[in-house]
């Protein structure tokens, strides 16, 4: 056992001892020390039931003959970041929650671990740390919240900013508004549309490091108390039988990931994160693969807020594992990979029937023939940007106009708001990039504003940022390189012609390359906007090619 060394011999006396003074006593200390990552708080509604989880597991593992021993991770909700300074701290702690979770595992020998996420940036964090550290791990995370009802409408949290933008229009009353408040979000979980905690979850089921039901099963559901003590108990098989992160965490299992992430209409998030995780698991996944795979597998799932069904109409149709098996009637999926539960995908999801058609298209009658996001490149993102290809209407997949650039996310807002913003214009933010935010912030603010302004279907918006997955529209995000490392978004002036082509994953500016070169050489690197803290420490990672930094991670390449 790994904890052989804090626990076994002579040296290690003193190290008993400290275990004496947890309560631990000489026939816990024989078995297999089991960490059990805790992301609860009381600061993320995704996190309040997640003591409750905890609990289960540790119940589970005890079970099943392992001594479990809690410790914490931290989590941002990305909810209350969201549209100030807050926004700025939230993708980088995935880093920080990968890297603190290794040095607690590590340090501490733990010979096994199950993870207990549940919102953006946590399960992307433990994902990367359970590769990094690779002994047996598995996922429970804590479920998704239930849909809000409003006038008799489901709604979720794009709901609420979306109410605040048809405020800003004249649209909705004060007092509108503040039923929305009310109502929105009425229990613990994560936010229930396919957000971007949704949909990391769903593909933890997806890459096999959950079980059944992991992403799907709604937070205050007895079930997921049954799945969190399940997952304790299988935890101890997996140690059993020494199954590990990378044994799971194939090049395959990223491409199932992948697959699956078209069919249901994930967050562009996804594409931050998946590679991300595949480069702590030994695996180049390069997001150039994503149009490619998305070619061939239709879109499958209209999840809001690309839709009006919901997490918990999705588990009642069968959730993941129902997705996944329509795709595997076109062999769209590899099935001889083995998974956190001890079985391999196609022995996962056979028998697991599409329950509702309206929810889970059937395969052969999809939303789309092509998958939920698409990666586009030009002269205007040389690497990529990213959109969300289900969430976007039709007459947006085609798109030319004028640029209306703003060199921060509060400038467009203002501007959206004071209805300077008409059909046919292109709403360009930069400068808010991972070094040059920095912390590449999430834009739901203005895309909410630009939806709640009835603006959805005429006006396209381009970020160096990154996009909410509670973000709808014509909305291209995760643009490379950013502004702040001069590509050409910076470049961009007041008046250009932006040509966006979805169906041909195209995004360009129309000005020659000669003109966009004279730019360049009068371009100058400005200021950062933060310089001390932490921000600045990851703003400078990012520059110094340090491994750790999210574009350096190849992401975005």
């Amino acid at each position: 056992m790994n904890s052989d060394a804090v626990k076994t011999g002579m040296q290690q006396a003193p190290h008993r001892s400290l275990f004496n003074a947890l309560g631990l006593t000489k026939e816990e200390l024989q078995k297999p020390l089991v960490g059990i990552v805790s992301s609860y708080n009381e600061i993320v509604p995704g996190h309040m039931n997640l003591d409750k989880i905890v609990e289960a597991v540790k119940l589970g593992v005890a079970m099943a003959g392992g001594t479990p021993i809690v410790f914490p991770a931290i989590a941002v909700c990305d909810g209350i970041a969201m549209g100030h300074i807050g926004m700025k701290y939230s993708l980088v702690t995935r880093d920080l929650i990968a890297d603190s979770t290794e040095a607690m595992a590590i340090a501490h020998g733990f010979d096994a671990l199950v993870m207990v996420p549940n919102c953006d940036k946590n399960v992307p964090g433990l994902l990367m740390a359970a590769a990094r550290i690779n002994i047996p791990a598995i996922f429970v995370s804590g479920g998704p919240m239930l849909a809000g009802r409003v006038k008799g409408e489901k709604t979720s949290l794009s709901s609420m900013f979306e109410a605040v933008g048809a405020y800003s229009a004249g649209k909705l009353s004060e007092e509108e508004v503040e039923e929305y408040t009310c109502k929105t979000c009425p229990t613990a979980g994560s936010c229930s549309g396919m957000y971007t905690a949704n949909s990391m979850n769903c593909l933890t089921e997806a890459l096999g490091m959950g079980l059944k039901g992991n992403g799907t099963i709604p937070a205050v559901y007895s079930e997921r108390i049954r799945l969190a003590k399940h997952a304790g108990m299988k935890i101890m098989e997996l140690y059993e039988k020494n199954i590990r992160p990378k044994d799971i965490l194939t090049k395959e299992a990223f491409l199932n990931a992948l697959t699956v992430d078209m069919a249901l209409g994930c967050s562009t998030n996804s594409m931050l994160h998946l590679p991300a995780i595949a480069h702590e698991a030994g695996v180049d996944l390069n997001v150039d693969i994503a149009n490619e795979i998305s070619a061939k597998t239709p879109n499958l799932c209209h999840l809001a807020p690309a839709g009006h069904t919901y997490m918990e109409d999705l588990n009642e149709a069968g959730g993941v594992y129902a997705v996944m098996n329509e795709l595997n009637k076109k062999k769209l999926l590899h099935t001889d990979l083995i998974t956190a539960t001890g079985k391999t995908v196609g022995e996962n999801i056979d028998g697991c029937v599409n329950l509702n058609t309206e929810v889970i298209r059937p395969i052969d009658a999809p939303y789309s023939q092509t998958g939920g996001i698409a990666v586009l490149k030009g002269n205007l993102a040389p690497d990529s940007g990213v959109v969300k290809r289900s969430a976007v209407a039709p007459e947006m997949m085609k798109h030319e106009g004028p640029a209306r650039v703003f060199d921060c996310e509060e400038d467009a807002i203002e501007a959206i708001k004071g209805g300077k913003i008409i059909p046919g214009d292109v709403v360009v933010i930069r400068y808010e990039g991972p070094k040059g935010g920095p912390g590449m912030r999430e834009m739901l603010n203005p895309t909410s504003a630009i939806i709640g302004m009835g603006l959805g279907s005429t006006v396209a918006l381009i970020t160096d940022g990154r996009f909410s997955g509670a973000s709808r529209g014509a909305a291209i995000g995760h643009v490379s390189p950013e502004a702040a490392v001069g590509g050409p978004i910076a470049l961009v002036e007041e008046g250009d012609i932006i040509e966006i082509d979805i169906n041909t994953n195209s995004l360009n500016v129309k000005v020659s390359q000669e003109e966009l070169e004279e730019r360049r050489a009068k371009w100058q690197p400005r200021e950062p906007k933060i310089k001390t803290g932490y921000l600045a420490r990851y703003a400078a990672m990012v520059t110094s090619g340090n491994r750790g930094a999210i574009l350096e991670i190849p992401t975005m390449k």
